[in-house]
């Protein structure tokens, strides 16, 4: 874990978005790309970049990939437990992102329902 990579990794603002939703505790994939309305491709090159800076790390369960905070990290610099739990709440689209994955959640809709297209707010 470089904190030069680490730091890398923060700067950029989907980055960021993905990091705060899973301070909340971990998503899966296509969960990410629908809370943060971006496509696949987006979302595995943001998640690789984090993976490999440390930050993040995923576990395959069937068809789907789950990611969750690496706590070791958090741990080694705890600015970024900081930054997550604090700091990124105040940026809009983080909020906007936040009121999302609550409804996701209380939807009570699965991976399995993404996959058939099935939605739980409207895109914008």
């Amino acid at each position: 874990m470089d904190l030069v990579q680490v730091m890398k990794a923060l700067a950029d603002e989907t980055r960021l978005r993905i990091l705060n939703l899973l301070g909340q505790g971990e998503l899966c994939v296509c969960e990410l790309e629908q809370i943060l309305d971006i496509n696949q491709s987006n979302a595995s090159r943001h998640l690789n970049k984090l993976t490999t800076a440390g930050m993040i790390f995923f576990e395959k369960r069937a068809l789907y990939v789950y990611y969750q905070l690496n706590d070791e990290l958090m741990e080694t610099y705890p600015f970024i437990r900081q930054l997550i739990g604090a700091e990124l709440v105040k940026i809009r689209k983080c909020e906007m992102d936040n009121k999302r994955l609550k409804m996701y959640r209380e939807s009570g809709i699965t991976c399995e329902d993404l996959k058939q297209g099935k939605l739980c707010f409207d895109k914008k």
